[in-house]
Formats: structure tokens, sequence, C-alpha cells
């Protein structure tokens, strides 16, 4: 019991002090202030302007990103009737895309021939001679450990077509 007594002694010392006293006059007085005090009034909420949407019409425009081309008439190619691109062979994945967005990353090699990797439209992928690459209608004609030889044909602006030739070169490790 003795072990108890100082504790008991505490405890009854922190209970005196919490002494119950029905005396909120203070209180009141406060909550009458406020209450007497001018009411704010809240602004109305702003009044928001409908979306008007916005179509991009530069789409098929030269990228502002890509230096212009300087043509000069007097000795601009002339396109052939006799090239033109082969409208009923079934497109290949990469002819959705831009020859731009790709980079040549890397080649590998086995017993069915040299295979080109090139990064760009979300991922990696193996090509080989003869695939097709990019919207000109882009045919791999070689591949090197440094390069991708390409020819596209595009239109010449007169009816005609004209095979332009591209590369893309391996991308340097940084």
């Amino acid at each position: 019991m003795r072990l108890y007594l100082p504790f008991v002694f505490c405890f009854f010392v922190l209970i005196s002090g919490c002494g119950v006293s029905r005396d909120f006059s203070d209180l009141q007085t406060y909550m009458d202030e406020v209450r007497t005090r001018p009411k704010g009034s809240i602004e109305p909420l702003p009044k928001f302007q409908p979306y008007e949407s916005f179509t991009y019409g530069a789409a098929s425009l030269r990228s502002p990103f890509q230096p212009p081309v300087k043509i000069d008439l007097a000795s601009r190619q002339k396109g052939s009737t006799d090239v033109k691109p082969d409208e009923s062979r079934v497109k290949q994945f990469l002819e959705d895309f831009n020859i731009e967005t790709f980079q040549m990353v890397g080649t590998l090699a086995n017993d069915s021939g040299t295979f080109a990797l090139i990064s760009g439209s979300s991922g990696v992928h193996r090509v080989r001679v003869g695939d097709y690459l990019g919207r000109n209608h882009g045919r791999i004609l070689a591949i090197d450990e440094a390069k991708i030889d390409v020819v596209e044909i595009v239109p010449d602006g007169e009816g005609g077509w004209l095979e332009r030739p591209r590369s893309l070169s391996l991308k340097e490790r940084s």
C-alpha cells in the first residue's frame, strides 16, 4: 500500500487543480462581441468563358525547326513518269512515321543477312535491305556498319515522281 501512496497523492493534487467553475462570463462577452461585428460578404464566383477548340492547320507545312530548302527552279530536277511508288503493296509498320524520327543505333549479322537497328517510333526496330520506312515510300538499299542508305520516292509537284537518296548515320554515343 505504501507503494501506491505517492501516486494517490499526485492524483488528488491534479484533480484539485481542475476545479469545476461555472463562470463563463469572459467567453460569453467574447461571443457577444463577435456577433455584433459587421457581417462580411462573399464575392460571387467568376464567370468562366466556354472553351473554344482550336484546329492546327499547319501540320502539312515544313517544320519550323528544320532549315528551309532552297530550290533553284532553273536547275531543279524534273520528275519522271517511269518512277512511281507501288501503291498496291502492303505498307510496313515503319512507313507510318517520318524518316527524321529514326536514328541508326547499330547492326546485327547472322546467317540470314545483315540487319540494322534503328530507334524511334516507340522502340528499337530491326530492318534489312528491301524494307520500307518513312512516309515518302523510303526503301532501304544498303546497310553497312556506319549508315543505312535509303531511297525515297517523292512527288515533284508537277505530276511526276523523283527518287531522293537519303542515309541514316550511326548515332554517336555520348
